[in-house]
């Protein structure tokens, strides 16, 4: 069975995701924030591919993806150094990125690497669902490799369902129809939007990423859907002061006290 699905099968509630971007801070610390992220019981891991043009990221995010782009962290040097990754964690791993480097890495290779080294998913933003299931659905269901579609309010009752139906692992429920960034709120649209989403009983579990910054933040968007993705404010803990296991650390337990 797939991590993800066994996650959810698993815990119903309260399920802490987190994202950053590989390369980021350093070239080679990708390794060590997943295995302290799943020391410090984060419950699955969003591993960003880094891209030149990250048009659906806010300013902390487009930073640190041109700082691991600095580095030198591409697709294939990210796939070198998850290559041992399952002998240091077990929980679900996703990859998350714009389908341009997928395209020139190759999708059928892409699908393959990521059952090889035991990635759990892959969340390509800007992959329209007819595309996918005209061209590349076959490569990642013949691996096993859930696609993740995000829906935003906007996103119509019929449109979710449809998601529902097409998508695997989970729903990625964005909270707001803008960049990624850290919020200290949600806005009563949003909760509306929140409540309108519980009440379809869709057959995916749901999870709430854009704007999930604090521990307050966290629990408020679990209450309406089965955990919450932490992503800018994550890597904004990352380019503070101090150890990189101290920074994650503090972090996630600031997330989980």
């Amino acid at each position: 069975m797939n991590r993800i699905d066994q996650l959810f099968r698993n815990k119903k509630e309260n399920v802490l995701s987190i994202y950053f971007t590989a390369g980021h801070p350093t070239l080679n610390s990708t390794v060590e924030i997943i295995k302290t992220l799943a020391q410090e019981g984060v419950d699955m891991i969003e591993i960003g591919i880094p891209f030149s043009d990250p048009v659906a990221d806010g300013p902390v995010i487009q930073r640190s993806s041109q700082t691991a782009l600095d580095n030198g962290m591409s697709l294939k040097l990210l796939f070198e150094q998850l290559r041992y990754i399952r002998k240091e964690v077990s929980i679900p791993l996703v990859l998350m990125g714009y389908l341009n480097p997928v395209l020139q890495y190759g999708v059928d290779a892409f699908c393959k690497k990521c059952a090889e080294i035991g990635i759990d998913g892959a969340i390509l933003p800007d992959l329209p669902l007819d595309i996918f299931q005209e061209e590349y659905k076959t490569s990642f269901e013949q691996q096993g490799i859930h696609l993740i579609f995000l829906a935003t309010p906007q996103t119509s009752d019929v449109r979710y369902r449809e998601l529902d139906c097409q998508s695997g692992g989970f729903l990625y429920m964005v909270a707001a129809s803008s960049i990624t960034g850290a919020k200290t709120g949600f806005e009563e649209y949003q909760q509306k939007y929140f409540e309108r989403i519980k009440d379809l009983n869709l057959s995916l579990p749901r999870v709430i990423g854009f704007g999930i910054s604090t521990k307050d933040t966290f629990e408020h968007a679990c209450r309406y859907a089965n955990g919450a993705i932490i992503g800018s404010a994550f890597v904004n803990a990352l380019e503070q002061e101090g150890s990189l296991k101290e920074k994650i650390q503090n972090y996630i337990r600031s997330i989980r006290s």
